[in-house]
């Protein structure tokens, strides 16, 4: 690999199903690029100008400096991406606390894998500007609602495991196993070349 680092968003895809970052590094010419990836990109492009106008208060902030769309790169997690916001309290110039934002065309609670992503980010930015991140929210586009997450000690560990295992998969090209449930399986762009998922 010639880029020892990953995407955030590997993470992500790990979690809901190895498979996919596998294909992703091990086999990169077969992936498919879906109408609902690209609606996907199109959507958060558009929610970060509602996010200009929205009040800090759907975050339960009073102050706050925003910054979107920010790329962030770490060498010692061995991770790449950009975070959709991050906010600096009171402001970047005198921040005591940096919390990070995700937005999601989902709705519904965030399942572990979209809160090990939002981790990762925040692990990112604390590292890259030396602030600490203690929560972090994921914003369900659809329901204009936001999701607190706090970024536990439990979730840093996971996201150095999850790096790890990916890089290790990566590494020997070795297919992991098919996630515990199938019913992501039902939708995916990869079925096909998963022989042993019915």
């Amino acid at each position: 690999m010639s880029d020892p680092t990953f995407e955030v968003t590997d993470l992500r895809q790990w979690a809901y199903c190895p498979r996919v970052v596998y294909y992703q590094y091990c086999l990169p010419d077969i992936r498919p690029v879906t109408r609902l990836m690209e609606a996907g990109q199109e959507e958060h492009r558009a929610e970060s100008g509602r996010e200009e106008r929205r009040s800090l208060r759907t975050y339960g902030l009073k102050v706050g400096e925003r910054f979107f769309d920010v790329p962030l790169r770490s060498e010692t997690l061995g991770l790449r991406g950009r975070v959709d916001l991050v906010i600096a309290i009171p402001d970047r110039r005198q921040a005591t606390e940096l919390v990070v934002v995700e937005y999601k065309s989902t709705e519904g609670k965030a399942g572990p894998h979209v809160k090990l992503q939002l981790t990762a980010y925040a692990l990112m930015i604390e590292e890259a500007w030396g602030i600490p991140v203690k929560r972090g929210f994921i914003y369900h586009m659809p329901e204009r609602k936001a999701e607190a997450v706090t970024i536990s000690a439990a979730l840093r560990t996971r996201v150095k495991e999850t790096v790890a295992a990916i890089r290790a998969t990566v590494d020997h090209e070795r297919m992991p196993p098919p996630p515990t449930s199938r019913r992501q399986c039902a939708v995916c762009e990869f079925r096909r070349f998963c022989n042993d998922v019915v």
